[in-house]
């Protein structure tokens, strides 16, 4: 008989902490039933039947566990002044397509999240987005497919948008591994360990075998195949199929100073490549998950960007 272990009560609780936000959970069918994109979003109507004035922030995770897992403390506060939309990103959590993993790039998943929108957001609202590490790469895709039109703002968060074959082969170096799944797929508590050392500026000093385990087959053995084929799909570094160009929104590019993933240097590059439009903000004593590591620096940071406060006529 299986034990219970941690993960499944540490997924309880985070999932509460999206309802307590105001969050439902919904899965939508797309490209007539043959994709569905499940979703925590802002409720479908308001109690006394007026329309909710707050604007649409998109949420989007990386690579790794699903997204009650990744934004677990930016709804609470975040849900207070936006409607929020959080989906699982094609082959996480609910999420599929019977189009298969080898055909579905970041720019793929960029086209699935924006036929979500426009399922739940009813037109001429426009939508902000924000993207951690490999959701950064789908939130730049998004931005770029819908315009500023239909996008008001981005946030890139610890995201290599100018990631080469060259940072591959340093993450590998730093993670002690031949392959870009083997680290980002942990299978083993050895592995769980090391990507927690990469992830975080201050891992917790002593995890105990069994939790890591725990969490490493939780979290990290559904649609495995699929997920090496997303890796491979990544169309950033290939010069054939991707080039990095200014956005004509407004930017923010959040880094963590200790990101051992994507090394904060690239944060002032990608902020560079972006153009005029983007500004950057280093969060110190933070490494590759900002979000929980200083959760309300990064709140804050999010915040402040994009609700701007207004300018004074004086």
């Amino acid at each position: 008989m299986p034990t219970l272990g941690i993960s499944p009560l540490l997924d309880a609780y985070f999932r509460r902490r999206f309802a307590a936000a105001g969050l439902v959970e919904a899965s939508v069918p797309l490209d007539g039933g043959a994709t569905t994109v499940h979703c925590w979003r802002f409720p479908p109507g308001s109690a006394d039947g007026e329309d909710d004035a707050r604007p649409v922030l998109v949420l989007l995770h990386g690579f790794g566990p699903p997204a009650t897992w990744q934004w677990r403390r930016q709804v609470g506060p975040l849900s207070r002044r936006f409607r929020l939309v959080v989906p699982d990103l094609l082959f996480f959590g609910g999420s599929s397509t019977s189009a298969g993993a080898g055909r579905v790039s970041e720019a793929r998943q960029a086209e699935a999240v924006a036929k979500l929108v426009a399922a739940l957001v009813a037109p001429p609202a426009r939508v902000s987005v924000a993207g951690t590490s490999y959701g950064g790469f789908v939130a730049y895709h998004l931005a770029r497919l819908l315009g500023p039109g239909a996008v008001d703002r981005v946030v890139i968060a610890s995201s290599d948008l100018l990631k080469a074959d060259a940072d591959d082969r340093a993450l590998l170096r730093r993670g002690g591994a031949e392959r870009v799944e083997d680290v980002m797929l942990p299978r083993s508590p050895e592995r769980m360990r090391r990507l927690m050392q990469l992830a975080y500026h201050r891992p917790r000093r002593f995890t105990p075998g069994f939790v890591l385990r725990d969490l490493a087959q939780y979290l990290y053995s559904d649609k495995v195949e699929e997920k090496k084929e997303l890796i491979k799909g990544i169309t950033l570094g290939n010069k054939d199929k991707f080039q990095l160009t200014p956005l004509p929104q407004e930017v923010l590019v959040l880094w963590g100073e200790h990101d051992q993933i994507f090394p904060v240097e690239k944060a002032f590059q990608v902020a560079r490549k972006l153009g005029a439009n983007a500004r950057l903000e280093v969060l110190k004593d933070t490494g590759h998950m900002p979000q929980e590591e200083d959760p309300k620096r990064f709140n804050e940071a999010i915040l402040n960007f994009l609700l701007p406060a207004p300018k004074s006529s004086l």
